[in-house]
C-alpha cells in the first residue's frame, strides 16, 4: 500500500473535515491533498521520481507533512534530517544517504551553503520559506499540474530513510518501508469516518519515529493534528486550552517540564483525554507527580519503541496507571509504573541471552522483537543488519526482563551496562532509587574504569533547587535498598545531564567527562 493513501482515502470521503492546524493555517482534507497533488506535481516536473531520495531539514510545519505525502505517491524516499545536528554530522548524513534533492528552511540555509560544494549526489535544492540563489521555491512547485495518481509501490520498497540518533557512534540510517508503516497504521487505528475523532497536539520534532508515524496514524484515523514547530511548555499548555487537545505525546523532559510551569496549576486541561508518553525512561517521580497533577479523567499511556521496529512495540495503558483499588492492587500498579508494559497483539517479545536463548522470567538479559513491521535494515550497513536482525528477531539491544504477568521492564543500554567484578548492574535500578530521595531531581548512572573491579558504579546527579546533599549521604541511601554492590562508589553533582534532542541522557559523555576526572585525581 502506497502511504500516500492515508491522506488520499480519507480526503475522498471527508474532503471538508478539518484535519491540519499549523501556526494559525487551517487544512481541511481537500485543500492538504490538493497541495500534496501540486507539490507531487511539482516534484515530477523537476525530474524527480523512483530512483531519488528527499531529505528535508526543518523545524515542524504544514510543508513539512506535504512533503512527505508527495515524496510518497512519487514513490521519492524521504529522508527527514535532524534540525539540531552539527555540520559535520549534516554533511555525513547527506553524503551516507546519497540524497539527491534536499528541502531546506531558512534557518539552515547557511549550513546547506557550507555543504553544496561535498554533495555531489545533490541535483535540485528547494528552499521552504524565502527565495535564494540557486534553488528553488516551494511556493513555484504549487503552481505546477497536480499528479493525481499514487505510483505503485511494494511493500517492500524504500519509504523513509530515518537516521538514528548516534548517541554512541556515527547515526545508522534505517530503511523503514511503505509496508512497515502500513503494517504499524492499519493496526493502529480505525479509519475515518467522518465522526469527531478530536484533536492530537505533536509538539516532537517530525525526523523522529514518534512524529513521523503521528502524521500517518492521525490523518488517517480522522483525528485533527495540532503541530507546533517546537516544543515550548508555555505553548503546550496554551494550545491544549485553545484547541481542545484530546491526545498528545511527550518525552519524560517535555513532561517534566510541563508540570515546572509556573502557570500549570492556571491551564484548562479539562479536554485531555489520553497523554502518551515515550522515547526515553521516564522517572518514577515525574510520572507519579503528573497522576496527581494532570485532571483525574487523563489516562495516560507508556509507549516503548524504537526507529528499527517502525514506533511502538510495548505499552502500559490508562488502566495501569490508576492508582485506585486495595493496598495490595495499588502496590502492584505502582511497581509496574517503573515497566514499559505488554507487547502489542502484532509484537513478539522474548528476553535473550548473548547466545539468543530465551530467558526466563525474572532474568535480564537484551529484549529482542518480531514483528512483520521491523526495518528492512541499516543503509548500506549489511554486517549490522545481519547482527541486528539476527534469525528474524530484532535485537533492541535495550537490556530488561519480564515479570510473571508478561510486563517488561527496562535495565538499561546493552552498551550502559555496568560489570561490577563479574556483576552486572542495571543503571536503571539504581537510577531509581536515586530518584526517590527528597533532594534529587535528576540522575544517572554509568561505570568508569577501575583496576581491581573492572568497572566502578557511578552517578550524576541534578539536586532539586534549593535542596543539599552529600555523597555520602547519597551513597548510603542506596546501600540500604540495593544489595551492596550495586550502590554508587563515586557520585559527582552537576547542574544539568547531558541529553539527545529526544531526552535520552548522553552517558557515554558522562564517562568520558568523569573518567578522566577520577583518573587524574
Amino acid at each position: 500500500m502506497n502511504t500516500a493513501m492515508f491522506l488520499s482515502i480519507p480526503a475522498s470521503m471527508f474532503p471538508d473535515q478539518e484535519v491540519l492546524v499549523f501556526e494559525g493555517r487551517r487544512f481541511d482534507y481537500q485543500t492538504l491533498q490538493d497541495r500534496v497533488n501540486r507539490l507531487a506535481g511539482g516534484f515530477k516536473a523537476l525530474g524527480l521520481g523512483r530512483a531519488d531520495r528527499l531529505a528535508v531539514l526543518q523545524t515542524n510545519c504544514n510543508e513539512y507533512v506535504e512533503a512527505y505525502y508527495a515524496a510518497s505517491k512519487l514513490g521519492i524516499a524521504f529522508i527527514p534530517l535532524n534540525y539540531r545536528a552539527k555540520l559535520d554530522e549534516l554533511r555525513y548524513m547527506l553524503t551516507d544517504s546519497e540524497a539527491t534533492a534536499v528541502m531546506v528552511g531558512d534557518r539552515y540555509v547557511e549550513l546547506i551553503e557550507k555543504l553544496r560544494p561535498e554533495l555531489t549526489s545533490v541535483k535540485v535544492y528547494i528552499s521552504i520559506e524565502s527565495s535564494w540563489a540557486g534553488m528553488v521555491r516551494y511556493g513555484e512547485l504549487l503552481a505546477a499540474e497536480p499528479e493525481e495518481v499514487e505510483a505503485e509501490v511494494d511493500d517492500g520498497d524504500l519509504n523513509v530513510l530515518m537516521y538514528t540518533s548516534g548517541t554512541t557512534a556515527l547515526p545508522k540510517g534505517v530503511m523503514l518501508t511503505y509496508g512497515d508503516f502500513s503494517e504499524y497504521v492499519l493496526n493502529s487505528v480505525e479509519p475515518a469516518d467522518g465522526t469527531d475523532r478530536g484533536s492530537f497536539l505533536l509538539a516532537v520534532p517530525l525526523y523522529h519515529i514518534a512524529g513521523l508515524t503521528s502524521i500517518m496514524t492521525n490523518i488517517y484515523g480522522g483525528r485533527r493534528l495540532v503541530m507546533l514547530a517546537q516544543f515550548e511548555p508555555g505553548l503546550w499548555l496554551r494550545t491544549v486550552e485553545r484547541e481542545k487537545i484530546t491526545h498528545a505525546f511527550v518525552v519524560p523532559t517535555m513532561l517534566k517540564r510541563i508540570l515546572d510551569q509556573p502557570d500549570f496549576e492556571l491551564a484548562d486541561l479539562s479536554s485531555l483525554q489520553i497523554l502518551s508518553y515515550g522515547a526515553a525512561p521516564m522517572p518514577l517521580p515525574v510520572i507519579r507527580r503528573a497522576i496527581e497533577r494532570f485532571p483525574k479523567t487523563v489516562g495516560f499511556i507508556n509507549a516503548f519503541g524504537q526507529t528499527e521496529t517502525t514506533s511502538t512495540v510495548t505499552m502500559l495503558g490508562p488502566e495501569d496507571h490508576r492508582l485506585e483499588g486495595p493496598p495490595e492492587e495499588v502496590e502492584k500498579k505502582l511497581r509496574r509504573l517503573s515497566s514499559i508494559g505488554r507487547p502489542l497483539p502484532d509484537v513478539e517479545l522474548k528476553i535473550v541471552d548473548e547466545a539468543g536463548n530465551e530467558l526466563p522470567p525474572g532474568q535480564v538479559g537484551e529484549i529482542a522483537i518480531r514483528s512483520a513491521r521491523v526495518m528492512k535494515g541499516y543503509w548500506k550497513r549489511e554486517a549490522e543488519t545481519a547482527q541486528t536482525l539476527a534469525g528474524g528477531w530484532v535485537r533492541t539491544r535495550d537490556m530488561g526482563w519480564v515479570d510473571e504477568d508478561g510486563y517488561v521492564y527496562l535495565a538499561g543500554r546493552k552498551s550502559d551496562m555496568v560489570i561490577r567484578g563479574g556483576e552486572n548492574i542495571a543503571p536503571e535500578e539504581v537510577e531509581a532509587v536515586l530518584h526517590t530521595h527528597p533532594a534529587v531531581d535528576e540522575a544517572a548512572v554509568f561505570g568508569i574504569p577501575d583496576e581491581e573491579w573492572g568497572e566502578r558504579v557511578a552517578a550524576a546527579v541534578v539536586l532539586k533547587p534549593g535542596m543539599q546533599a552529600t555523597a555520602e549521604e547519597l551513597m548510603e541511601y542506596c546501600r540500604q535498598r540495593l544489595a551492596s554492590f550495586k550502590k554508587p562508589e563515586v557520585i559527582f553533582f552537576v547542574d544539568s545531564l547531558p541529553r539527545n534532542p529526544m531526552g535520552k541522557v548522553l552517558k557515554k559523555e558522562l564517562r568520558q567527562t568523569f573518567a578522566s576526572q577520577v583518573a587524574s585525581s
